[in-house]
């Protein structure tokens, strides 16, 4: 997610149904490193796109090669017509500032079999990349702020809703819950992952979105949905999440505004640090380790070289 600190936000944490407990922090097996991406372009790093309107997320659809980038434009809890998706290619130029208008607030981007899907509020759009034209539209019952999604291996798509501490799954067309509760700690980003969904929590929040606990990283099994511990303690009011190519993911800290690794052990050292408003990143392992992030309290997409901070 990716949230601003407005009064509308500060509603409570439902406390529904819930999956299997939480198990204590186990050590994970390391995961076999991802295959790497095919992309022609060149990716470069050291730029920033900039009158960029609130980022909340940036993401690379292999497919095509280029990076989309949700916008808001606004409050991240408003209905007003003003949220859009950029085009940006991977040396930093700007394609297309309004490649997909009249949405709401924007914010988790992933892409499947040449459908760019999108978070906005209440429901969850699929954009046709080529013609850049929304042909789905899915409204899952009682959504209030759907934040990140993943998509699993069979094109199901999982999304979070932070507010009520809920994950959604859609499954042709059709949305259900998957797991909610308070013990999914305010789910944020979200990462398909094998035979599981791996979370970066926020963290139940306060009146002010502030937390007394902080999110920890953690995984649902598919089937069983039982949540296991991925990090040892908590780690912070999480945002995105991307797997790295040593096991372990790297996640953000949208308060603190630090980009986080997280090891295949359970351990976590900050990456790099920025400004607060570190929202839903990309991470290119196979290119050299580069992160691209969206600033949003700057209006800013900008490409790091963070080979010599990952270990």
């Amino acid at each position: 997610m990716r949230l601003f600190l407005v009064p509308v936000l500060a509603v409570l944490m439902s406390s529904c149904g819930s999956p299997e407990p939480s198990q204590p922090p186990a050590a994970q097996p390391p995961s076999p490193a991802p295959a790497a991406p095919a992309l022609a372009p060149a990716i470069k790093a050291g730029w920033t796109v900039q009158n960029m309107q609130t980022p909340e997320s940036v993401y690379l659809d292999e497919g095509s090669g280029y990076l989309y980038v949700s916008q808001i434009a606004g409050q991240p809890a408003a209905k007003d017509g003003n949220g859009r998706i950029a085009k940006i290619g991977l040396d930093g130029s700007l394609v297309a500032a309004d490649w997909v208008t009249g949405l709401n607030a924007p914010k988790g981007l992933r892409s499947f079999a040449g459908t760019l899907w999108v978070t906005d509020l209440d429901e969850v759009i699929g954009i046709d990349i080529v013609s850049a034209k929304i042909t789905s539209r899915v409204k899952p019952e009682g959504a209030k702020f759907l934040n990140d999604l993943a998509i699993g291996p069979d094109g199901t798509i999982y999304v979070a809703d932070t507010m009520l501490s809920r994950i959604y799954a859609i499954k042709d067309g059709q949305a259900s819950v998957f797991a909610e509760g308070d013990q999914l700690e305010g789910p944020n980003g979200l990462f398909a992952e094998g035979s599981r969904l791996v979370v970066a929590a926020w963290g139940k929040p306060e009146a002010d979105f502030s937390t007394k606990v902080p999110g920890h990283v953690y995984a649902l099994d598919y089937k069983t949905k039982q949540k296991t511990l991925l990090t040892k303690k908590p780690v912070g009011n999480l945002d995105g999440i991307e797997q790295d190519a040593r096991g372990g993911f790297i996640v953000t800290d949208y308060m603190a505004g630090t980009a986080i690794q997280v090891t295949s052990g359970g351990d976590t050292r900050v990456v790099r640090q920025f400004k607060p408003g570190l929202a839903d990143h990309t991470f290119l392992y196979a290119q050299g380790d580069i992160l691209i992030v969206p600033h949003m309290h700057e209006n800013t997409v900008a490409a790091y070289d963070v080979s010599a901070d990952v270990k």
